[in-house]
């Protein structure tokens, strides 16, 4: 006889990741939000609780009756439980205090996994309402609206949702799509530049390892992007959002379970430069210099032609992008600069098995699991010694 048996039965669990994009959302002749939120797949989730990015209620100061006033329209169908408003910026994922608020919201309300959690923010504020909204009562569906060309374009329209702890970026988290993202391209009407242009870099990114013709657009279309010329910014956030979306669905590893993120290209070193930055640099300003980075280090062990690694330097530049930072040169009492622990998080973030993405030409990429110290060292000389000429 066996000195074991075991059951085993295959889980299959459908999820649909779909990215809306459209014009004013909450105008009263709009009907998407209710018509999404009020499918046949919804079941009976009426009840909804917002929460507002307090930077962009600001900016849209007639936001919140819009939103009244829309529900009022359509009260035989939905139920509005609250507009609550959240200090955006990744401080808030550093707070705890945050987290049990929600829950607090959650529970004083009603809302049950037959309602729905709205955030309506930046990256941070959609990370923190998403993890909030997949651990509340073990799960209750969300709908995100990305206010920034950054979330419309990458973060906000993924599967992920976290915050920090001891500041380590996004070290408690959930995989958990959202019932559905809705780019609302009106919200970058009244964004600063910073992110406005913050987006570009992922842009960058996914064109960088999935799509050589996105990236001859981008350097085509620089006039127009520096501008923010609505029409082209829009196209660049369709294209990005698609590849993001796509390698989700089609990579065979939507949650992560392996060690291969190739959408994380230039991530090792940018969440360490906002960790030591105490996160003044913004997350574009930082992905910015970790693409650089590894840019130039794929050219050094010979991976990348001179002329590629050329190119994506200056559009890096050309769209306003610094590819060198102070913080590089911060020791940690060694001639090694802190920014080279990033490498280690990188591993304990990815399970024990270092992967990292880089460049075989542009469009292409492949996967190393060793990073030379004394090459990244050399790599980031090289962009210093650029920023000073």
């Amino acid at each position: 006889m066996s000195q074991f048996s075991h059951i085993e039965y295959p889980i299959q669990i459908p999820y649909l990741l779909r990215v809306y994009f459209t014009q004013k959302a909450f105008n009263l002749d709009n009907p998407l939000f209710r018509d999404l939120a009020c499918s046949r797949e919804s079941g009976n989730r009426r009840k909804v609780l917002f929460y507002v990015d307090e930077a962009v209620s600001e900016a849209n100061p007639n936001l919140e009756s819009e939103i009244s006033a829309y529900f009022e329209t359509y009260n035989e169908d939905l139920r509005l439980m609250g507009v609550e408003t959240l200090k955006g910026g990744e401080g808030l994922k550093n707070d705890e205090q945050c987290l049990d608020r929600i829950y607090g919201d959650i529970e004083s309300r009603k809302i049950c996994r037959h309602s729905y959690v709205v955030g309506i923010g930046g990256g941070a504020l959609l990370d923190t309402v998403g993890f909030a909204a997949a651990t509340a009562h073990r799960g209750i569906r969300h709908f995100r609206f990305p206010t920034t060309t950054l979330g419309q374009a990458d973060a906000g329209v993924g599967v992920k949702n976290g915050v920090n702890f001891n500041r380590k970026k996004n070290f408690v988290g959930a995989f958990a799509p959202p019932f559905a993202v809705i780019n609302d391209f009106s919200f970058l009407q009244t964004l600063p530049e910073v992110h406005l242009r913050n987006g570009y870099i992922e842009a960058i990114k996914v064109a960088l390892i999935r799509d050589a013709s996105f990236f001859d657009w981008i350097e085509a279309n620089i006039e127009p992007l520096n501008r923010f010329d609505g029409e082209a910014m829009e196209t660049l956030i369709h294209r990005c959002a698609e590849h993001h979306v796509a390698h989700i669905a089609t990579s065979g590893d939507p949650f992560e379970m392996g060690s291969v993120r190739p959408l994380d290209f230039g991530h090792w070193a940018a969440h360490k430069l906002e960790q030591l930055s105490e996160f003044q640099l913004t997350h574009g300003e930082a992905v910015a210099i970790g693409i650089a980075i590894d840019t130039l280090y794929s050219e050094e062990m010979g991976y990348l032609d001179a002329s590629s690694a050329e190119r994506i330097l200056n559009l890096l530049k050309n769209l306003g992008f610094e590819t060198y930072s102070d913080h590089l040169e911060r020791r940690n009492g060694s001639r090694f600069p802190y920014v080279l622990e990033g490498l280690e998080e990188f591993r304990e973030h990815l399970g024990g098995l270092l992967t990292i993405t880089l460049l075989k030409r542009i469009g292409s990429r492949f996967e190393v699991h060793e990073m030379d110290t004394e090459v990244v060292l050399k790599s980031i000389e090289r962009l210093k010694e650029m920023a000073s000429n």
